[in-house]
């Protein structure tokens, strides 16, 4: 399991990174604001363990460029300040549990054991590809934060193509896996579906994730982070 450490004072920074390395996870230790949401964007992490009070750009910052991204990645907030209010904002900004400093590293490690067994079963429950994300059990579909409205068959057709991401889908099997038809080909239905499908998901974002490969079908497909 791969943890990221967001912490500018040097101690503190030092400790927790040797502490969970010491568990067993894999822990990276960004020293700033900056280099935290860098690391954040561009890797990928069970988790993210944020103090709230950084140089460069502050955790808030930090917490709401993770969740513009579509990123679900568990967020442990540390802060030295225990407000009602400060909690509460935390939690409305998105992250999943929230530690005043002084911890105990034992609590620490319990708090991070916990987040990351609930990261695994929301894991179960959503399909990500870039900054598309969705939700099976609420049938809830957002791109770089934005909700977008799919129909029952554009959604059978998106959550099809996100568990065979990566591969190049055959028309046939796309007509029996979501139309339950044998493949016809003097019908469009696939290609009507999917060009209504790629005007939802991909004409007013970046990167395009739906490919089509001539003579072969369709392919989802989230490129590497430059």
């Amino acid at each position: 399991m791969k943890i990221l450490i967001v912490e500018d004072e040097p101690k503190t920074g030092d400790y927790l990174k040797q502490g969970l390395s010491e568990a067993g996870f894999v822990a990276d230790l960004a020293r700033d604001g900056v280099e935290g949401r860098h690391a954040a964007l561009h890797d990928d992490y069970d988790l993210v363990v944020l103090d709230v009070m950084l140089p460069g750009l502050d955790g808030w910052q930090v917490l709401r460029s993770i969740r513009a991204a579509g990123k679900q990645v568990p967020v442990l907030f540390l802060t030295a300040r225990d407000q009602v209010e400060d909690r509460v904002r935390g939690l409305e900004e998105g992250a999943d549990d929230y530690l005043v400093k002084p911890f105990a590293f034992s609590e620490l490690l319990a708090r991070v054991r916990t987040l990351l067994r609930r990261g695994k079963a929301r894991e179960a429950s959503c399909l990500r590809a870039a900054d598309l994300e969705v939700d099976l059990l609420r049938r809830r579909v957002t791109r770089a934060g934005r909700r977008v409205e799919l129909t029952a068959k554009e959604f059978a057709l998106l959550e099809l193509l996100l568990r065979r991401q990566g591969e190049i889908l055959p028309r046939s099997l796309i007509a029996s896996q979501v139309w339950d038809m044998n493949f016809d080909s003097d019908t469009n239905v696939i290609e009507v579906a999917v060009r209504r499908l790629r005007a939802k998901i991909d004409d007013d974002f970046e990167p395009k994730l739906i490919r089509t490969v001539r003579g072969m079908g369709y392919l989802l497909e989230a490129p590497e982070p430059s």
